[in-house]
């Protein structure tokens, strides 16, 4: 149990503030003189005691226990720092807008663990297939249409993702998790850049399938004022284990086939497997009776985001999957190199992912979400144009821009749709963005080979983002803050 103990010299105003009960990050109760516990919060144990000494002199502990299975040591500082801030100063910047309950941390703790293996398996292809080109001789075009093919993999993610709605939220996550470790690993063994993109469609298609059905399970389970906050927070674990497929790249400088072991670092994920199986309900919205609901009259609403996802991913993809090409190519980095080049740019994105998430909570989706598209595509763009420590500066400002879009746009799938078409229609969208991302590659490849370098093509394939921030302004609805079975009037009549 963590203890935080602070002493204050107060007046009579902040004494009284410092004997009322607070509301963030734990909302508590009165249980005695001096003596709170926790009535909600993210916490299976607390105590707070004020002890009032010489007049205005007082003595402040408090004792907690997180609610925060695999994460608690990251959090346990920050959280103990906001309980130990006076009253008077006002809340953490950092907490979320809408306090989360003990469930609601717990479960999202443990999706942010799957959000690492997700994080890894989908960054394994895009961060090797640089290194796996030059063992096999594959040009820009070859890589682009490999990529492409293995975002074929939407289509399995589209039927586990629908099954979800029929058969549960956690049964299809831990299933599609583990399928995914096992699949991704056979391309240790790929002896051309063809079976090396076919081994990865189905791993691919799982890791899809966990983000999709993970992102659903975020939104239902979080409260209405703090859902694109949880969408962020998901997305730092999904970082995270991003974050260790590319440090696991000075793995590629053993030799040119030191990239295979990068394909076997995921079968350390199958042992979680079982430890979030004990810690991961069902949700709430999905336990509970509601309606199915036909599709029919969600068409509107479907295709806007399926044209949102399309616009996005034709410009996201070729930009991460191209990357490492530009790095090792045309400005001559090592394996260990582009590891550390990654780290350190991509790393400040969670700036981006914790404000935009933040911001869009309290003060909508709509303006933020245009705002950062645009910023995402500019600076990505010049990224490719430069070297140096500018190419470094533009590549940080792009992780901030494109990691702020994130909670925005991850949030609209789920909230627009009834519990009973959620995994459906995600899919749906997903599969459509997934399409974008391989026409993007393809085209890529092929621009980059008839230009001579990546730039180029990466400029040309930036008007997709921005066509979204205008799509994005004019046709969007604004959804923060509003109950799901309000954005959903299926789901507020019994069925």
């Amino acid at each position: 149990m963590a203890r935080v103990v602070r002493r204050f010299e107060v007046d009579a105003v902040e004494l009284e503030q410092l004997l009322a009960p607070r509301a963030q990050p734990v909302l508590e109760r009165k249980v005695g003189e001096g003596r709170f516990e926790a009535a909600d919060g993210p916490v299976t144990e607390y105590r707070r005691t004020v002890a009032v000494e010489d007049g205005n002199r007082v003595t402040q502990t408090v004792e907690f226990r997180l609610a925060i299975p695999y994460f608690a040591w990251f959090f346990v500082v920050p959280i103990g720092l906001s309980l130990r801030r006076p009253p008077w100063k006002g809340d953490a910047w950092w907490l979320p807008p809408e306090r989360l309950d003990a469930r609601a941390s717990s479960t999202l703790a443990t999706l942010a663990a799957l959000g690492v293996v997700f994080g890894y398996l989908s960054t394994l292809f895009n961060q090797t297939v640089a290194f796996a080109a030059d063992e096999f001789h594959a040009s820009n075009s070859a890589q682009g249409v490999a990529g492409g093919a293995v975002r074929f993999g939407g289509l399995l993610a589209l039927f586990l993702a629908a099954s979800a709605d029929r058969r549960g939220r956690r049964t299809i996550l831990l299933g599609a998790t583990t399928a995914g470790c096992l699949l991704a690993a056979t391309g240790a063994l790929a002896p051309s850049l063809e079976w090396l993109a076919g081994t990865q469609v189905l791993a691919r298609g799982c890791a899809t399938a966990v983000l999709i059905v993970a992102g659903i399970v975020t939104v239902e389970e979080m409260p209405a004022g703090s859902r694109a906050y949880a969408i962020a927070l998901l997305g730092m674990a999904i970082g995270l284990g991003a974050g260790v497929c590319v440090a696991s790249l000075v793995l590629a400088d053993v030799g040119t086939w030191g990239w295979r072991l990068v394909y076997l670092l995921p079968l350390a994920g199958v042992p979680l497997i079982r430890d979030v199986a004990r810690r991961l309900p069902e949700t709430r919205r999905f336990e509970r009776p509601h309606a199915e609901v036909p599709m029919g009259g969600h068409g509107r609403r479907l295709w806007l985001l399926a044209a949102a996802a399309f616009l996005l991913n034709v410009f996201i993809a070729p930009n991460a999957q191209f990357t490492n090409r530009f790095l090792k190519h045309e400005r001559h980095y090592s394996g260990g190199s582009i590891g550390l080049f990654q780290l350190a740019t991509g790393t400040p994105g969670v700036i981006g992912l914790i404000a935009a998430g933040r911001a869009a909570d309290q003060r909508g989706r709509r303006l933020i979400g245009a705002v950062a598209l645009v910023a995402a595509a500019v600076f990505n763009v010049a990224y490719f144009f430069t070297s140096g420590w500018p190419m470094w500066g533009w590549s940080a400002l792009g992780s901030i821009a494109a990691d702020a879009t994130a909670p925005i746009l991850g949030v609209y799938g789920p909230e627009l749709f009834p519990t009973s078409l959620r995994g459906r229609t995600n899919g749906i969208i997903t599969v459509v963005g997934l399409g974008g991302s391989a026409l993007g590659l393809v085209a890529a490849g092929a621009m980059s080979d008839a230009f001579g370098r990546i730039g180029p093509s990466q400029g040309i394939l930036a008007i997709g983002p921005v066509l979204l921030a205008v799509l994005v302004l004019a046709a969007f609805p604004e959804t923060a803050r509003r109950e799901l079975e309000d954005l959903n009037p299926e789901d507020q009549a019994p069925p």
